[in-house]
């Protein structure tokens, strides 16, 4: 079975896509089983010239949008890249992103597409205030979820959250699969060591949807009740300048590392104790399986798919978004408690592996694709 894996970003982009995909090439490496990957160059721009029209909506209505117009014209983009590249036929292609489906749907229209949804572009631009709830950009982007049902044989997300979500914006939402994002095992090598001052990482990208600004605040008051401890902040973006002067400020800069921008910090996370990241949104929140994958405590918010991941007091700790108090106190009760936090830590390992290794979710994908075998849908 000839199989094409269609991403947005390149492999090397930080994120779940990335952190699964790529990997996945080996387990497809049989006489059954052919499997290729594809994407668009970042650096490509403005190349396509192709009029766009969607089936289920007219996105004229919103073309007065900045944000709107750069959308359809990445949509000619790839559209274009993949009309110059692709020279074969294939017996399904998976997407990864609305783009990479609706443009391949659009040049094989005989090909079955599995569509997977992996995150909401339009509530991470609304929580980083760079559009208005329910205004022209939110309309067309929401309006893409009821094409990609129309065009995809199979409609797939990475929690029953995000599914829960979608279900709004598509008629039969009994028919989204749930399939979470995997990680290949062998990436993750949990450390033991002991740390004579706690140490806290989150990884992320740098913006207001993370609420790194909640975690700076929870760490002042840690701060102010004498507690000892280094964070260590990996990643970069548009809201870090902000967030080095909100630790100034706070008064914790001396205690708090900011990193950049690091391709694999999977391979050192082992070393820290805590992993915590206060987000206001996330469909599936990739980044705290891997940190449950080496072995670390996790704290994070009751948003999306992360009470999925985690389970209140049994591997991990949860705390409402925007609550920079109970957020302290979280950690506090971790860093206080290091055997409680080693017995969360574990399950959190336990429960990762056996739900989010890379084999368990290849095997979930698998099944979706044999039922398209030789192009035909088994139903």
């Amino acid at each position: 079975m000839k199989l094409l894996q269609a991403l947005f970003f390149p492999p090397e982009q930080p994120g779940g896509v990335s952190s699964m995909i790529p990997y996945m090439q080996e387990r497809f490496s049989s006489d059954r089983w052919e499997m290729e990957l594809f994407w668009i160059p970042k650096r490509l721009r403005n190349k396509g010239r192709e009029e766009i029209v969607f089936d289920t909506f007219d996105w004229t209505l919103y073309q007065d949008s900045p944000i709107v117009q750069k959308y359809v014209q990445t949509y000619r983009d790839y559209l274009w890249w993949s009309r110059m590249r692709i020279q074969k036929s294939y017996d399904l292609i998976h997407a990864h992103h609305p783009i990479a489906g609706l443009a391949l749907k659009k040049i094989f229209p005989e090909t079955p597409l599995i569509q997977t949804i992996h995150s909401s572009y339009e509530r991470e631009l609304i929580l980083n205030g760079l559009i208005q709830e329910n205004g022209p950009e939110h309309q067309f982007l929401v309006s893409l979820y009821r094409e990609l049902e129309l065009k995809s044989e199979r409609l797939l997300t990475v929690s029953q959250s995000f599914a829960g979500y979608l279900s709004s914006y598509v008629s039969v939402p009994e028919e989204i699969g749930v399939i979470p994002n995997g990680f290949d095992e062998k990436r993750f090598k949990p450390v033991p060591h002991e740390n004579e001052v706690t140490q806290l990482v989150t990884v992320c990208r740098l913006v207001p949807a993370k609420g790194i600004d909640i975690l700076l605040k929870a760490c002042a008051e840690l701060k102010a009740r004498g507690h000892d401890y280094v964070l260590h902040i990996i990643g970069d973006g548009p809201f870090r300048t902000e967030l080095e002067a909100l630790a100034q400020e706070l008064g914790i800069y001396n205690e708090t590392i900011f990193y950049g921008y690091t391709l694999h910090p999977e391979e050192f996370m082992p070393f820290f104790d805590i992993f915590v990241l206060p987000s206001r949104a996330e469909a599936f929140g990739s980044v705290f399986a891997e940190a449950a994958l080496s072995c670390l405590a996790l704290v994070g918010t009751k948003v999306g798919g992360i009470p999925e991941q985690i389970v209140d007091g049994v591997n991990g700790l949860l705390v409402a978004p925007e609550d920079y108090v109970a957020l302290s106190e979280a950690l506090e009760k971790m860093i206080n408690d290091p055997s409680y936090r080693y017995e969360l830590a574990r399950s959190a390992f336990e429960k990762a592996k056996s739900e989010y290794s890379l084999s368990h979710i290849v095997n979930q994908f698998k099944k979706e694709y044999l039922h398209f075998e030789n192009g035909k849908s088994e139903g």
